[in-house]
């Protein structure tokens, strides 16, 4: 009767009661066994029933039928709806769980909130390259200069027709990211230049500006520099490169009216420059073709320049690759310039500079200067150029100075710099001038502590080229492994010069430099206090 009671109906022919007769013979233990046995079976029947109830057994089925259930499931009238026949609501089974999304790769501004991203197509830039999108860029920046942390994105696939434009704070927010993706080019039209403007593109007085991404700003540059004027600046290292046949090496430009009609102004732009800020950060972007110069920094403090591009023809007059001045703490590093003057060029008010890394080539070199020029004073400071490529430059790594001026070139280290069929590998002038005739001064920018290790490779022109002021003689000038091999290409071929040159040579150089002066110079100009920096 027990085992009836546990069973209920389905066990009966299983496990039946003995007969009277037979009671007798069955053991305790016998009887014990039997119930043990009863009640594990109806334990195993109840838990089935009630996970069928629930659901469970339903999903050990796998996903497969799982999925083809919740699609019947899905036919009924709705999922408060019970079937009528049999009288019990059909069991509720859970909805699968979604599959996971694939996040799309990573455009570096994806984990900034949505609130924070101003997209220049939403402010009506079309980006077609014939629509002046100058507008919808101001709007899109006063959005993003009112918000911390915000980022104004210039989208890929995109070419953007932009005039001159100042994004400007101080009353800007920090650390805005500028997210350069497309293309944005200059206009080529004289009027949009009016009489001239200094820089296309600036950054002014802001904290934490960064512009970055794989995008390209061009300056289109080639109808500026074939309107080049007669007197424009010219290189002074030109005069030490001549041609065997006695070719001039610059013709005179031929004009060239813009592709709208008018002579471009005189007055170049800079294609991007940063003026008055701090921590700035240019990675990753590309300029080519500026009208001038194509990166400047002026009155900035901190800053880092990184996998960033310089692209214009090695013959486009002035076009300077980074340009640094009145600037200090800066780093700049891997990066790859090609241009028709100063890869980089240091000015005064410089000091913590550490230029790492960098391909050169076409252009004129890295350079300190020129400073002085009309009788002012210049300060430079603690500079290093390390690690450096130059491939078919006029100049390897230069100081220049004009007659006249005055204040200090201290604490210069280049080191480990390639130079590849270089015209002239080293330089310092302390006679520069980029016109046709400069007077002679006697005043001059002092130079010491200037130190050059780890120079190779091979020149065109000349080696070594130190021509120092009569004045103010250049002192502490050290070299170790120079080590620079000719290579007679169209040019004729000089040996080192030194003039008033003065330091100590720690290993022999290829070629010998005898020139350089041991020790200190007996009569040496002691500058003012006010010329001191």
């Amino acid at each position: 009767y027990l085992l009836c009671c546990l069973s209920k109906k389905k066990f009966l022919h299983c496990f039946s009661l003995p007969k009277k007769k037979d009671m007798g013979r069955l053991s305790f233990r016998s009887v014990t066994f039997m119930f043990i046995v009863a009640f594990f079976v109806w334990s195993s029947l109840n838990v089935e029933v009630c996970n069928a109830r629930r659901g469970k057994h339903w999903r050990q089925h796998g996903t497969t039928s799982s999925v083809s259930l919740y699609k019947k499931k899905g036919k009924s009238h709705g999922s408060n709806n019970h079937h009528k026949s049999g009288g019990k609501p059909k069991p509720k089974y859970a909805s699968p769980p979604p599959s996971t999304p694939i996040s799309p790769p990573s455009k570096g501004y994806d984990n900034v909130p949505s609130t924070n991203i101003f997209d220049v197509t939403n402010f009506g830039a079309i980006g077609d390259g014939k629509t002046d999108d100058t507008k919808a860029f101001q709007a899109a920046w006063a959005a993003a200069c009112k918000v911390e942390d915000s980022t104004m994105i210039v989208p890929s696939k995109y070419i953007f027709l932009v005039g001159p434009i100042s994004f400007s704070g101080p009353y800007c927010q920090h650390n805005i990211v500028f997210q350069l993706d497309g293309t944005i080019i200059a206009p080529t039209d004289a009027k949009s230049w009016g009489s001239g403007i200094m820089q296309w593109l600036e950054f002014t007085k802001l904290v934490g500006i960064t512009v970055k991404g794989s995008g390209v700003i061009d300056g289109r540059g080639s109808v500026w520099w074939q309107d080049t004027p007669y007197d424009d600046p010219l290189d002074d290292e030109l005069k030490l490169i001549i041609p065997l046949n006695k070719t001039l090496l610059r013709h005179p430009p031929t004009p060239l009216n813009s592709s709208l009609g008018g002579k471009m102004p005189s007055i170049k732009p800079t294609a991007l420059r940063f003026y008055g800020s701090f921590n700035v950060t240019v990675t990753g972007v590309t300029i080519q073709n500026s009208q001038q110069c194509h990166l400047k920094f002026d009155n900035c403090i901190g800053v880092l320049v990184n996998n960033f591009t310089v692209s214009s023809p090695g013959d486009s007059p002035n076009t300077d690759g980074i340009h640094l001045q009145n600037s200090k703490d800066a780093l700049i590093r891997s990066s790859n310039i090609a241009c028709g003057d100063d890869c980089v060029s240091i000015q005064t008010g410089c000091t913590n500079v550490y230029v790492h890394n960098i391909n050169c080539g076409p252009g004129h070199g890295i350079s300190i200067g020129s400073l002085g020029k009309d009788n002012t004073k210049a300060c430079v400071s603690n500079i290093t150029v390390k690690d450096v490529i130059m491939q078919n430059t006029m100049n390897g790594v230069r100081i220049k100075t004009w007659q006249g001026g005055s204040g200090s070139v201290q604490g210069v280290f280049f080191s480990n710099i390639q130079m590849n069929e270089v015209q002239l590998p080293i330089v310092i002038d302390q006679f520069y001038c980029d016109k046709s005739k400069c007077k002679n001064q006697t005043a001059a920018v002092a130079l010491s502590d200037i130190n050059y290790a780890g120079i190779k490779g091979t020149y065109t022109v000349k080696p070594v080229h130190l021509a120092c002021s009569d004045s103010m003689p250049c002192q502490d000038v050290t070299m170790m492994n120079i080590q620079l091999k000719p290579i007679q290409e169209r040019y004729h071929m000089y040996d080192p010069f030194c003039w008033q040159t003065f330091g100590e040579l720690y290993t022999p150089t290829q070629p010998p430099i005898e020139c350089l002066q041991v020790g200190k110079p007996t009569s040496n100009k002691i500058q003012a206090d006010h010329d001191q920096c």
